[in-house]
């Protein structure tokens, strides 16, 4: 996994941190926006 707990993820999301997709009632992350957190998250 990321390191990153559920409440942590909403925040980032309600930041616009991370970018989100709509489907239907579903709610996806895209793959970039994964990728880009996970490299912010390894430059500290």
């Amino acid at each position: 996994m990321i390191g990153v707990g559920r409440t942590k993820l909403y925040a980032l999301i309600a930041a616009g941190e991370v970018e989100t997709v709509k489907l239907g009632k579903a709610t996806r992350i895209t793959t970039a926006s994964l990728h880009d957190l996970i490299q912010r998250q390894c430059e500290g």
